[in-house]
């Protein structure tokens, strides 16, 4: 708490973070030489590993100084094993002759039991997001079950297991009430054992700094993709251009979360909340996209005078208009007007598709400038009276406006 009562991320959970930071790592190493399955299966294992976080992250914001730092402690653990895992889920080691699938599942499933039973313990009920805690059901079950299959059923079962979880958390959230109610009767029949169930209220502007914090490593992993890259080569002209537009990309990605929040969109004055589901959604999508696009900007580092390999550099195309799209999904969902999205928002989400098709020959530098094109033509849009405008002491933690439930 600051002297005005303003809430801020703890000393605990910026720890917590920090197993983030090696994750998100790790799925970007996997991305340098990406495959259309391979790319699906480190998707899936970034939903996982932000699903957990953002569990612990939601259990975190209701309990406040309530939190047990046991709980926390022990998903940072659950995390890092994850995070260990990834380079070999789908890879057999030569060091250990085997794959790392068995591994990661069972460390997922363990933090997803564990981050539930925080809340259950609380006796508070995340309705806004219920996977968070209702994990032991539907979406979980394919989770389980791959543990006794073998590649690709295993990543198939993970994939199916991920679509439910989110599709269940958006469904199931649009009725709070019959959550309560499925909860309360469950408690009926073991009274006693666990304390009386609340309906969890979140801290907006808390989570929307989490959140905002999360951006914010997934954008240091993209610099340090391209530092990394940069350590590795002679230095030339095209290094250097491929330096600058890479970071003007990603400085350009952060001040739309600058300007507006975590949304990166502009909502209109007076507007209807946006549900914490649905934002949190967007969010997976916008920072998985950042994720393709560091990996990109890494190999384009290393190879800043060639044309890159087709996949690496549809990878890098599809993960910048996968974080635009969403953050174009997320504005039109929170009110943004038609001006920003049919002049702003959609174009800047199809131009990279576009430099996917046709700039396929081009060589690095040019492809990453191509692409800076399209963050930047968004950042040069200006609201109309009945939108905000920039943010300019909100900051990145001011988070799109989620309702207090």
């Amino acid at each position: 708490m600051t002297a005005s009562g303003e809430r801020h991320a703890s000393w605990l959970e910026l720890f917590f973070d920090l197993v983030v930071v090696a994750a998100v790592v790790q799925l970007a190493h996997r991305l340098h030489d990406p495959s259309w399955a391979g790319a699906t299966v480190t998707l899936t294992l970034f939903y996982a590993i932000w699903s957990v976080w953002i569990s612990y992250t939601l259990y975190a914001n209701v309990a406040a100084t309530r939190t047990r730092t046991r709980s926390i402690l022990i998903g940072m653990f659950g995390i890092a094993v994850m995070a260990a895992a990834v380079p070999g889920v789908g890879n057999r080691l030569p060091e250990v002759q085997d794959t790392r699938d068995f591994a990661f599942a069972v460390a997922y499933v363990i933090c997803r039991f564990t981050a539930a039973g925080t809340f259950r313990k609380a006796g508070t009920v995340m309705t806004s997001w219920p996977t968070a805690q209702l994990s032991r059901g539907l979406a979980l079950g394919p989770w389980i079950l791959s543990i006794w299959f073998d590649a690709p059923v295993t990543y198939q079962l993970w994939f199916v297991g991920i679509v439910l979880d989110i599709l269940v958390s958006v469904r199931l959230s649009r009725d709070p009430e019959r959550i309560m109610a499925r909860v309360r009767k469950k408690q009926a029949r073991h009274k006693g054992r666990d304390p009386l169930a609340t309906r969890g209220v979140l801290d907006p502007e808390h989570l929307g700094e989490r959140l905002g914090l999360f951006t914010i490593i997934v954008l240091g992993e993209a610099v340090m993709q391209v530092v990394i890259g940069a350590a590795k080569v002679a230095w030339d002209l095209e290094l250097g251009l491929v330096a600058v537009a890479g970071f003007a990309l990603v400085v350009s990605l952060w001040w739309l979360t600058f300007q507006y929040g975590v949304s990166a969109a502009p909502q209109r004055l007076g507007g209807a909340a946006l549900r914490p589901s649905v934002a949190l959604t967007a969010h997976f999508f916008m920072t998985a996209g950042i994720v393709a696009l560091a990996a990109g900007l890494g190999v384009t580092a290393e190879n800043p005078n060639t044309a890159l390999p087709p996949a690496v550099a549809w990878l890098m195309c599809a993960g910048l208009s996968l974080n635009l799209a969403a953050s174009a999904a997320l504005g039109t969902a929170n009110g943004a007007g038609r001006r920003w999205t049919w002049g702003y928002a959609v174009p800047t989400a199809l131009l990279p598709l576009a430099v996917g098709l046709f700039g396929l020959d081009l060589d690095g530098w040019l492809v990453v400038t191509l692409l800076v094109l399209a963050p930047l033509w968004r950042i040069r849009y200006r609201p109309s009276g009945d939108q905000t405008g920039a943010r300019s002491s909100a900051g990145p933690d001011a988070g799109p406006p989620l309702p207090a439930t």
